[in-house]
């Protein structure tokens, strides 16, 4: 058993690992400030008694305990890193230096969840984990862009001082049961629009792509890579298989049943036209890549944003 923190353990993919670990029997400690996290995310976990919530912002110093730390507190949408770029930068520079000097005193192994965010608008497609990226360092996705290539420097920049053991994934879109309804992802948005029976908004043409992976393939690559010795990445995490913003829609509508049309708007400033992992890195040094399929994911999700929609979940 070890002693397992989670920063951002309240988010979507954070309650899930949550739940992975405690599953594993190790003592979970999940550390966040419900910004975009929510207590029912962890609701189901309070009765567990190796469970602990702690509601705390990284950006202020914490002392812990622990024997791993998953770091991955920080808003990962547009819609909510953009509402505060300062707090976002902040987040991802003075919240990770709270988070190894965590793991330097207590001699944890430190995982850093960064973003393939970190190669901005690629010239290279698909990307692997030596392209430097292409980021506009004042665009408005910058807080998050920049704030994440930083943590990464100082990831590295403890591991290649000896002072923490690291270790850095880049992660690809990700989708699953526990997003937030307003976090402005094209998944929950299709979904939710879907379910109402609204017009499913398509920015631009809809020709730009993306990579869905499923949580649970996720967080599976998460635990792989925490007990990988000698491998400190970065790694891209996320499911190779490319698809149309536009095709996401339409399989949205067909397995919702919907009879929601497709509209279009014009493009977001510096939204990537096309995201891809490779993941050979993954594979070899991991064994891993994904085995959910889309629809079986996205009928899972959908299941989930039903019973949400029909608990009021939403309004409040």
């Amino acid at each position: 058993m070890a002693r397992v923190v989670v920063s951002g353990g309240a988010g979507f993919i954070g309650s899930h690992l949550c739940d992975v670990l405690l599953g594993q029997g190790h003592e979970v400690m999940a550390v966040d400030n419900l910004f975009t996290g929510t207590k029912r995310n962890m609701r189901h976990m309070m009765s567990n008694p190796n469970f602990e919530f702690i509601r705390h912002d990284v950006t202020e110093p914490i002392l812990l305990e622990c024997d791993q730390l998953y770091h991955l507190a920080c808003p990962a949408s547009p819609v909510h890193y953009q509402y505060n770029p300062i707090k976002t930068i902040k987040t991802n520079v003075t919240g990770t230096i709270h988070m190894l000097g965590v793991a330097k005193r207590t001699r944890a192994r430190f995982f850093l969840a960064s973003t393939s965010e970190v190669y901005g608008d690629p010239l290279e497609h698909p990307q692997k984990e030596s392209y430097w990226g292409n980021v506009n360092p004042i665009g408005p996705r910058s807080c998050y862009d920049e704030g994440k290539r930083v943590a990464e420097t100082l990831t590295m920049s403890y591991q290649d001082q000896g002072h923490v053991d690291t270790r850095i994934v880049r992660i690809f879109n990700t989708y699953g049961p526990r997003m937030l309804f307003n976090d402005g992802r094209v998944v929950s948005n299709f979904i939710v629009q879907a379910l109402k029976g609204e017009d499913i908004t398509v920015y631009g043409e809809g020709d730009q792509t993306r990579s869905f992976c499923y949580v649970d393939d996720l967080v599976a690559a998460f635990v792989a890579m925490m007990h990988k010795d000698n491998f400190h990445g970065p790694v891209n995490l996320g499911n190779p298989n490319e698809m149309t913003i536009k095709a996401l829609a339409e399989r949205v509508i067909a397995l919702t049943g919907s009879g929601s049309k497709i509209i279009h708007k014009a493009l977001p400033k510096d939204d990537p036209t096309r995201r891809q992992p490779d993941i050979s890195l993954a594979k070899k040094e991991l064994g891993w890549e994904p085995k959910v399929d889309l629809d079986a994911g996205l009928k899972k999700t959908i299941a989930d944003f039903e019973e949400r929609l029909r608990s009021g979940e939403e309004a409040r």
